[in-house]
């Protein structure tokens, strides 16, 4: 099956994931203009009303680029759904979708026909995480377009299988876009993803340690002195099993190798977006993938991109030769 016009010709095969609190259109935008997709949470926008602001603001900052260079127009942009009973507001930002006509939603938590019948009427296209054989599945059965296999190692919300039992498995029976998501931050790991068969790699926690991302200097900072030995698996925080940071924890006065296990009940994204109260993911406990022994400082996004694109083609000569 050939990929959606959409995702076709970008210049490189990567998809930036959505980052809870911390993407944000700064960060988007170099992303396009720098080759990949960018992509958002609706909900970081806050109130619900800034969203048409950050849509129109993309839109218009891409469309600008574009004009000014057509030798190199952006990549597409994305915005993440989540598609999950505490999200109060599902209803309200994909109407602001389709005002602007996002290009491309990427649909987490729950996967739900009207939503993807809603994201095509307006000729968008739809990719889906999930964690394991059987999600994708039915993912596929509601009408999803493509799929965003979330491996072991994924910052944030992150499922415990081997990126190549999951892509073989997928594999054998949908031939639609995949990307990868699992401790992708060095080109290597971009041409490795697709070797296996994923059309795109899935990278998020490298652009947390971007001077665009709304995150503060010490959680960006702690990313680029991390490493593996750095990340939690735990779902005390959300209910729902993610990847995090051993030292925001302990800094919550919490010990990372001894943590209790929660409710799943206990999701609620209304929650981590509120300022007051209790420590929280994602804004206290901070969510990382394994893979941040790759960055080595904090850097614009549209540099970020370039050493990707360096150390993909690096591979690709390694390979070959």
């Amino acid at each position: 099956m050939p990929l959606p016009p959409i995702l076709q010709k970008l210049p490189l095969p990567i998809i930036g994931a959505p980052l809870f609190i911390i993407s944000n259109p700064r960060l988007v935008i170099e992303q396009c203009k720098a080759g990949v997709v960018g992509s958002m949470p609706a909900l970081n926008a806050r109130p619900a009303a800034q969203l048409d602001d950050w849509l129109a603001e993309i839109t218009e900052a891409l469309a600008a680029h574009d004009r000014a260079h057509p030798e190199r127009p952006a990549a597409p942009f994305a915005i993440n759904q989540i598609v999950h009973r505490s999200n109060d507001r599902l209803e309200h930002d994909m109407a602001v979708c389709a005002k602007y006509r996002v290009p491309i939603v990427i649909t987490s938590l729950g996967a739900r026909t009207d939503i993807n019948d809603a994201v095509h009427a307006w000729g968008g296209v739809v990719l889906h995480d999930v964690i394991n054989n059987t999600f994708a599945r039915k993912a596929i059965e509601k009408g999803a377009d493509g799929l965003i296999a979330v491996a072991a190692g994924a910052g944030g919300h992150a499922g415990v299988k081997s990126p190549f039992a999951l892509v073989q498995e997928i594999r054998q029976w949908f031939d639609g876009p995949v990307a990868l998501s699992g401790a992708i931050a060095h080109g290597g790991a971009v041409l490795a993803a697709r070797a296996m068969g994923a059309d795109f790699a899935y990278v998020g926690s490298a652009f947390i340690a971007t001077e665009e991302a709304h995150a503060v200097d010490g959680y960006k900072q702690a990313i680029v002195e991390g490493s593996s030995d750095d990340i939690v698996y735990s779902n005390l925080f959300t209910g729902v099993h993610g990847n995090y940071l051993k030292g925001s924890i302990r800094s919550a006065g919490l010990d990372p190798d001894a943590l209790p296990e929660s409710d799943p009940s206990a999701m609620n994204f209304g929650a981590a977006l509120n300022d007051s109260g209790p420590k929280k993911a994602w804004k206290d406990i901070w969510g990382c993938g394994q893979g941040i022994g790759a960055v080595q400082q904090v850097v614009p996004a549209r540099l970020l991109v370039e050493r990707l694109a360096r150390e993909y083609r690096d591979a690709v000569s390694r390979v070959a030769s």
